[in-house]
């Protein structure tokens, strides 16, 4: 695909929407056929489609090739990072593997990305402005605050860079050297955004944000959670941020040399009055509407606020004072980069995208119909091949788990997402996105399954055995209240040699202590690496209730409409009536170390 046929710009871009959209089943089509075309070779697609006429015949595409988990084509991914050729799965060759934030045995998933994928991730970027646009005029007389970050590279065997798909874009040539654009001027200058310190890059990036803080219209961060650190980083570090207006001088603090020459031009003279005016707005007792009070021409704030970002939402709108939209414009993951928001102004809880049939081959794995989300399928259970639904075919109010086809070497892949299908644009489905399959708890990018919590789970309550104690039952919460969030743990622990089944044994809080920790070593790479390398999600928290506190939640959920005889202890609870029983039952909370012993394994 030629990179510059797809700089679509201002009107341009909205007829190109228009015209993807409108023959969407076209599109679909002579995709398939080009991915088939480009791959016909390839040993995966050979196993199941024997000859090459039949390798690029869609009827035998959909008739052969089975519905596939990451575990069914890891082992190609796999020897290809060892060294073996690309074409074991892809016509052209793969430049890079991408980590998701799912993992496969605890490690992080790898997918294969070749270089035409960047080509189409900035289709997609070059769709946004001229949507926003539309609702947010006049964005081009002013900067865009977005406080973008990469994480540290990693390498195969082979020595294929192996990092995030966002990581792979900033130090892309199509995000380095791309050209002026007046309305994605950013205050951070790329050097700090490509800063591998994340303290280092955060402190610049703020202080270009406040140094310009007239001058901006938007802010932003990639995921919400993202943004909240920075107020919390913001929040401890604004008298030093000051005191580098003030004087003029970049803290000693920032020793990265990039980032230092970058920042010298930022802060070109002292400048005390701005400190003053930045410190009077910061001593405030309250931080509500801080953001406004900082950057008081920002008109909205960018960043992901669905699925489990959704939680974040309350403290954005307490930071903002309630002034601020919260645009959520795109949907995308590691694997393809799927739609758009055409109403990127509406409510969070209202989210809705716009699939793009040029960005992979959809299909959807029917789950459930008028609000009823069923299960149907199982991880590693085969599905018939017959009940995939085509992109312009879903029904609307169905549920939907989405199937992709790449020309990276995805075929027939579950991603894992659950969506809703709540209209359609043109010809094309608008999805409102629902869940992760599978996913019981989540702050940040790592996404923590209930087979991970149990074992986490499992491995700590065996420190209790030896104080004669038992841990009768346990569940979860996601506590974003403080920044980082961290994960919240309610135990009920009965003590087995007690004369009553009412009494609690007292357990020296070292031990608790312990089992924080013995659940974290359980949990997998991603939310290790948030822990001790991101400082994305902070130190595990464990609760212990009152004996009897589990019969009184269900107790709550059975006077709530819940089956008796169906009753099972939610392993993350979402209740607000719930989670105020829950607290009010603790007796004593226990805390992981800041910073742990354990780091993620490079993969």
């Amino acid at each position: 695909m030629d990179g510059k046929k797809l700089e679509y710009k201002g009107e341009e871009a909205l007829k190109e929407i228009e015209r993807l959209t409108m023959k969407a089943s076209e599109v679909q089509e002579s995709l398939l056929k080009q991915i088939l075309t480009q791959n016909r070779e390839t040993e995966y697609l050979n196993k199941y489609m024997r000859g090459e006429k039949h390798v690029t015949d869609i009827v035998e595409f959909k008739r052969c090739v089975p519905v596939i988990t990451y575990e069914r084509i890891f082992p190609y991914i796999q020897r290809i990072a060892n060294g073996e050729n690309s074409s074991l799965i892809t016509g052209h060759p793969i430049t890079e593997m991408l980590c998701s934030s799912g993992t496969s045995a605890g490690e992080p998933k790898m997918t294969p990305s070749i270089g035409e994928d960047l080509e189409r991730r900035t289709f997609v970027y070059n769709l946004i402005m001229p949507i926003i646009n539309q609702y947010v005029p006049d964005l081009d007389e002013g900067k865009a605050m977005y406080l973008y970050f990469v994480k540290a590279e990693m390498s195969t065997p082979s020595g294929l860079p192996a990092r995030s798909v966002l990581t792979s874009y900033y130090k892309s040539k199509h995000f380095k050297c791309r050209t002026h654009d007046p309305w994605n001027d950013y205050t951070s200058p790329d050097q700090t955004i490509l800063c591998n310190d994340s303290n280092q890059s955060m402190h610049c990036q703020l202080l270009a944000g406040l140094v310009h803080r007239r001058q901006v219209l938007r802010l932003g961060a990639v995921f919400a959670s993202a943004l909240l650190r920075a107020i919390s980083f913001l929040e401890r570090n604004w008298r030093h941020l000051c005191e580098d207006i003030s004087t003029g001088q970049l803290s000693s603090f920032i020793t990265d040399p990039a980032c230092r020459s970058c920042m010298s031009t930022v802060l070109s003279s002292p400048d005390p009055r701005l400190a003053d005016e930045i410190t009077r707005i910061c001593s405030q007792k309250s931080w509500k509407g801080i953001l406004c009070q900082l950057w008081p021409r920002a008109k909205y704030i960018e960043a992901v606020v669905t699925g489990s970002m959704a939680q974040y939402v309350p403290a954005l709108k307490h930071y903002c004072d309630g002034k601020l939209p919260l645009v959520c414009t795109m949907y995308a993951s590691s694997e393809c980069y799927f739609g758009v928001n055409l109403k990127p102004l509406s409510d969070p809880s209202d989210v809705v995208f716009t699939l793009l049939p040029n960005m992979g081959y959809f299909e959807f794995l029917p789950l459930g119909h008028n609000g009823t989300l069923m299960m149907d399928f199982d991880e590693g259970e085969q599905i018939p091949i017959e009940k995939l639904v085509d992109l312009v075919h879903v029904k609307i109010g169905c549920f939907y788990e989405l199937v992709v086809t790449t020309f990276a070497g995805l075929y027939r892949y579950r991603i894992g997402d659950v969506l809703q299908v709540v209209g359609f644009y043109n010809n094309a489905p608008q999805v409102r996105f629902i869940c992760r399959r599978n996913v019981v708890i989540s702050i940040d990018t790592e996404k923590t399954n209930e087979e991970d919590l149990h074992r986490g789970v499992s491995m700590a309550k065996k420190l209790l055995e030896p104080y004669d104690a038992l841990l009768v039952e346990y569940t979860s919460y996601p506590d974003t209240c403080t920044v980082p969030g961290h994960y919240v743990l309610y135990w009920e622990i009965l003590h087995c040699g007690t004369k009553s089944e009412s009494e609690s044994l007292v357990i020296d809080g070292s031990v608790l202590e312990e089992c924080c920790i013995a659940v974290e070593e359980q949990l997998d790479y991603v939310y290790r690496r948030c822990r001790t390398n991101d400082k994305s999600v902070g130190p595990l928290e464990i609760g212990v209730v009152k004996p009897g506190t589990f019969d009184a939640l269900m107790d709550l959920f059975i006077s709530q409409g819940a089956s008796i005889n169906q009753y099972k202890t939610p392993r993350c609870i979402k209740s607000k009536k719930a989670l105020k029983l829950l607290k009010s039952k603790v007796t004593a909370s226990f805390f992981s170390p800041r910073d742990p012993s354990w780091a993620p394994k490079i993969c």
